[in-house]
């Protein structure tokens, strides 16, 4: 039968019409009533103020008691304030300046001189505008520097220098680097479920009234709780800072894992050597070509087809002195079996997505993670920046054996505080700012653990034993009860070869959306979350994400391990924090005519009407229909929860993980 589009002997293959696309109506983005000289929020409260103040006798007993005392500026042209609150009784002291009035700058000092104090990003601003006050500088003068250092990105160490200020350098712990992946400090206090997420009341160039001073006063001692929270959460990591601080003889305490890694390494290089090395300068542009372990060996076409596509390779120095995969290996998309594996810089990754495993009594689910995998690769292979010499791979050893010593003597905090150090390292060898930087190693490192995963994953399924899943450091297997001894054989053998080890975690199922977004559970009926499912046992693992309806999860998981019906878990929660969302809204929010701020809180209540908007735009914020904003945690557990829409999600993810089919696929 001829086609209907046939010509004669021919017809016309052309791709079909795309139907027009269709314009979203533009919104009208709502009134800005917040802007107005009129809107002044929890005026009442403000004005109350309150929160225990600290006498001066009592300020003296709390410098003696080596008090900590957290801190916070705020910044307006006719308004300047400096904020204090002890992290010990909770106490607060502030010194204002106004047109008319002025703080005690002898008390100031005095303070300044006798506290460990603790900020979020004090060294970038805070401590540089502390100096400049207690030098003498006018309120114009301070609000002047503060805009070269928000407003226009100005060194702090500059905008200081400039006005012939020496920068002061009290004791002080800056929480903002050791807190994970730079997130807003409101942000990081909706993410430990702080009881007030508040962004600035007011324009930062506004000159406030007398009823706003108060209410911005107000909002700083908020922040100052919100900072207190964090610096809790982080109580173990800090610990750990003074641990290295007091060992090595520097301050390292307002340090991330990288930068205390980059700190120790080159004081004992420094030590080795003689002298301090400085961080090299490696020309964009720079090529460097991957070089081949001699343990790296496959066994099928494919996979030595694979390693010559690495082999010519070339990595490239992009001006801003990253490093990246290049193309024909971000592209390369290797099927071994029935499994498709993809490279990248940060680690080597498979691709299944909704798919479910289950052990049974014929079939085990192992895990088998590379233990320390890249300080492994580092010190097998002989890796050191050449900058550095032979004497980075001498200390780096040392950090290795004396961790595992602490950890095989049970001593966590010794353990721990090096691990932090030896993890950290990596994180700086693709920083150009960075004395440890060198993007060869980075290279060496990464694709060397990519390329051994793959042999690995190779050699176990020309054997007919089927790996399920691979992430960076290991790959999860499913094997017959019966081939167990073969698994063992061939991970023994690829251990030998490669001088790796592995450490194993049996699983009951495999629960995955794809390779980041998991649950896994174990005999014993614990799990393994990661990526949306993720539990957070510690304050700090809080911190790495926004929570997103932690209830669906938890409720996934009741029925995954217990068998506990969705409805059972969800409704039988009375604790509001597992039934937030909080993000982050540039511009910020409104609901219903209310300025929310740019990090805000909600959850889903029975009946609420509308959605958040954009407050430039009027756009929806995502995922905001029936979402009734949460800023203040409330005393009571809000009876308009709407659970069908919470069930509803949890029966996604199940969808999603494979436990169940999507109803609406059947239709």
């Amino acid at each position: 039968m001829a086609r209907a589009d046939a010509i004669g002997f021919f017809w016309q293959d052309l791709p079909p019409v795309k139907p027009p696309k269709q314009e979203k109506p533009k919104r009208t983005p709502p009134e800005r009533t917040w802007e107005r000289p009129d809107y002044l929020p929890g005026l009442a409260e403000a004005l109350a103020f309150n929160v225990p103040q600290f006498n001066d006798q009592e300020l003296y007993q709390a410098a003696i008691n080596r008090e900590r005392l957290v801190f916070d500026i705020e910044c307006y042209a006719n308004y300047f304030l400096i904020a204090f609150v002890s992290l010990q009784t909770g106490k607060v002291v502030t010194f204002e300046r106004t047109p008319t009035i002025d703080f005690d700058a002898s008390k100031l000092s005095w303070l300044v001189q006798h506290f460990t104090l603790v900020s979020f990003n004090g060294w970038n601003y805070d401590i540089p505008i502390l100096s400049l006050a207690l030098a003498g500088k006018t309120n114009e003068q301070l609000k002047a520097a503060t805009n070269e250092i928000i407003v226009n990105g100005t060194r702090p160490s500059d905008v200081v220098r400039g006005y012939k200020v020496k920068m002061m350098r009290p004791d002080h712990i800056d929480l903002i680097e050791v807190a994970p992946l730079r997130a807003s400090l409101k942000i990081y206090g909706g993410r430990l479920h702080c009881p007030r997420m508040q962004d600035l009341p007011f324009h930062p160039e506004v000159l406030l009234s007398h009823e706003q001073k108060a209410i911005v006063r107000w909002y700083c001692v908020n922040d100052l709780t919100n900072t207190c929270i964090l610096h809790e959460s982080l109580k173990e990591q800090l610990s750990l800072r003074e641990t290295l601080s007091s060992e090595y003889g520097v301050d390292l305490r307002s340090r991330s894992d990288a930068q205390i890694a980059e700190s120790v390494i080159s004081e004992e290089i420094e030590k080795l050597n003689g002298c301090r090395a400085g961080k090299p300068f490696i020309e964009p542009g720079t090529c460097y070509h991957y070089r081949i372990p001699r343990f790296i060996r496959y066994e099928t076409p494919l996979m030595n087809w694979a390693l010559d596509v690495v082999r010519n390779a070339r990595f490239i120095v992009s001006e801003d002195g990253n490093i990246g995969m290049p193309a024909e290996l971000k592209e390369l998309k290797l099927q071994i079996a029935n499994g498709v594996y993809r490279m990248g810089i940060g680690g080597l990754h498979s691709s299944e997505q909704c798919v479910a495993h289950h052990a049974d009594d014929h079939t085990v689910i192992v895990d088998r993670d590379v233990t320390s995998y890249y300080p492994a690769i580092i010190l097998n292979l002989g890796l050191y920046p050449h900058h550095l010499g032979t004497n980075f791979l001498h200390v780096y050893k040392q950090l290795v054996d004396r961790r595992l010593a602490a950890k095989k003597a049970g001593n966590k905090v010794v353990a721990d505080s090096l691990k932090i150090t030896i993890n950290g390292s990596f994180g700086k060898l693709g920083s150009k700012y960075s004395v440890l930087y060198s993007p060869d190693l980075l290279i060496q490192v990464t694709v060397t653990g990519q390329l051994s995963l793959l042999m690995l994953i190779e050699r176990l399924e020309l054997r007919g034993i089927t790996v399920v899943s691979a992430n960076t450091d290991g790959i999860v297997i499913k094997c017959p009860k019966v081939r167990q001894p073969e698994l063992e054989a061939v991970i023994k053998q690829w251990e030998a070869d490669t001088g790796f080890e592995t450490e194993e975690t049996s699983y009951k199922a495999l629960y995955s959306r794809d390779v980041n977004n998991y649950i896994a559970v174990k005999p014993d009926g614990k799990v393994k979350t990661k990526g949306a499912y993720a539990r957070h046992e510690k304050p700090a693992d809080r911190l790495h994400k926004n929570p997103t309806n932690e209830i669906c999860a938890d409720a996934v998981i009741e029925l995954l391990t217990k068998g506990t019906a969705l409805h059972k878990t969800i409704r039988g929660c009375t604790d509001i924090r597992k039934f937030v969302s909080v993000r982050t809204v540039k511009g910020g929010a409104v609901k219903d005519g209310v300025f929310l701020g740019k990090s805000i809180r909600w959850y889903y209540a029975a009946g609420e009407e509308g959605e958040i908007v954009y407050a430039d735009s009027g756009n929806k914020v995502p995922r905001s229909e029936g979402a009734r904003p949460l800023m203040d945690i409330p005393a009571q557990f809000p009876q308009d929860i709407d659970y069908d829409r919470y069930e509803k999600e949890a029966e996604r993810i199940l969808i999603d993980i494979a436990y169940m089919k999507d109803p609406s696929k059947d239709k």
